[in-house]
């Protein structure tokens, strides 16, 4: 058994997030203090969110793609494909 102090705000984001996986929070600890006993490394990361500008972007060149709308053809050739960006 480990006591550690948490903010409370976190251990409710973990708690949250974790059930979301359907774990236990405890189970989470475990696996994470397990993995960092055996391989001695430690990794932190978060998901990448796209911005809403970069979302907007994302959204029209879907759009755009589904249309067949902003496209370049296909090349055989590298002289080709900057001769068809040049124009």
């Amino acid at each position: 058994m480990i006591s550690i102090k948490l903010d409370s705000k976190i251990k409710k984001a973990a708690k949250k997030a974790a059930e979301d996986l359907g774990l236990s929070l405890s189970a989470v600890v475990n696996a994470t203090l397990y993995e960092f006993a055996r391989t001695r490394e430690l990794h932190v990361g978060t998901a990448l969110q796209p911005t809403p500008y970069l979302e907007r972007i994302l959204e029209q060149a879907e759009r755009d793609f589904r249309k067949g709308k902003n496209l370049s053809p296909a090349f055989d050739n590298v002289e080709d494909a900057i001769r068809w960006l040049k124009a």
